[in-house]
């Protein structure tokens, strides 16, 4: 069995998270030489493979079989992967069934390596992520195997294969945000306190604002407003109060308090409530991380061309191993279709993301 053949497989595994519709036993399975290690919780299943073939670093290859529903509009069966023009659509071709394919096969196919090899995988990235990749690392930590360094293989590419490695992640803060004031009839303003007119002069020290200046890594983090609301929609009574909901993709230079200290100096004496919640902490891996420098050389010897090196987007598990210091990069096939219909990835671009996992199998324990 090939690549493409072991895509097509997990491909028609029904596994809308948190179910792995079997896919995990699978690919344990078919991985028969690497010690399988389960820890299910919450109804979900995540699986740790791992085969020791020497005493030097530990690499792990990491992500997920779970998938989103495949909703409505789709031209074939979603779970029925199907070949059109050199492309495969199926739900879960990009994200990120592709990768999940590319490093089981490159594992499988390993002879030979310095240290010790893994595979981690978990059902429930899609989903709350509650009970997935961080259960695993919790437990890997008791018992000694959490890896030093891991790629995530997430579709990361932008334009071509090959053009982009993620090297870290914004985080994201919540923010709610209540300006009180006291209701009252139109006709006599000055008898209430409204407070749409109080947060008006004020609102362009807060929506779109750069909290910090960025650097080499991130963008400079800002205050995103995504939601306001107030009133009784009605035109002849003045709000009681004012809702803001915002929201920061924050990098390592922004924390939850210099949004606080940013609102608070912005409102000053006004009658309001805050509410922070982080849903997920900034982490980036250094340029000249051992990782990032033998990954950079593989997808060159295999595509011809330099990747970019990213922190841009949304989150991904990759946040949990950078949470225990692990040294993590994403790498995948491109991004443009994922969790819409008629997702689909080519043959080309599957093929060659196994070449590259395969060249950094082969080289990682041969220097620094």
């Amino acid at each position: 069995m090939n690549v493409i053949d072991l895509f097509m497989k997990l491909l028609s595994f029904e596994s809308i998270t948190p179910d792995d519709a079997g896919s995990l036993h699978y690919i344990e399975t078919y991985l028969d030489g690497f010690e399988a290690i389960y820890v299910n919780e919450g109804g979900v299943k995540n699986l740790f493979l791992t085969k020791k073939f020497g005493e030097e670093e530990h690499l792990c290859f990491a992500g997920h079989v779970d998938v989103v529903p495949p909703g409505k509009g789709w031209e074939t069966d979603p779970f029925v992967p199907v070949v059109k023009e050199g492309k495969i659509y199926a739900r879960g071709t990009q994200d990120m069934k592709s990768g999940v394919a590319a490093f089981v096969q490159a594992c499988r196919e390993a002879e030979s390596f310095g240290g010790r090899l893994s595979v981690l995988l978990t059902s429930d990235e899609e989903g709350d992520a509650t009970y997935g990749t961080q259960i695993m690392l919790a437990h890997l930590k008791e018992i000694g195997l959490l890896p030093d360094y891991c790629v995530v293989a997430e579709p990361t590419c932008e334009e071509r294969f090959g053009d982009a490695i993620k090297i870290g992640r914004r985080g994201s803060i919540n923010g709610y945000l209540t300006i009180k004031g006291r209701q009252g009839h139109a006709a006599y303003p000055e008898k209430a306190v409204n407070p749409v007119h109080q947060i008006a002069p004020l609102l362009a020290q807060i929506a779109g604002v750069p909290l910090d200046d960025g650097d080499d890594d991130f963008a400079p983090s800002q205050m995103v407003i995504t939601d306001i609301r107030g009133g009784m929609e009605v035109t002849n009574v003045t709000p009681g109060e004012l809702k803001i909901m915002f929201n920061v993709r924050n990098s390592t230079k922004t924390t939850q308090e210099d949004v606080r200290v940013h609102i608070e100096q912005v409102l000053g004496d006004l009658d309001y409530s805050l509410e922070l919640t982080q849903g997920s902490y900034p982490f980036v891996t250094t340029r000249d991380s051992k990782i990032v420098q033998h990954l950079k050389e593989s997808i060159k010897s295999v595509t011809g061309s330099e990747p970019k090196l990213s922190t841009a987007g949304g989150t991904s598990d990759a946040r949990f191993m950078g949470a225990y210091g692990i040294d993590v990069v994403e790498f995948g096939v491109i991004n443009d279709t994922i969790h819409a219909p008629n997702e689909r990835t080519s043959i080309e671009e599957v093929e060659k993301l196994y070449e590259v996992f395969r060249s950094l199998i082969d080289t990682f324990s041969k220097g620094a």
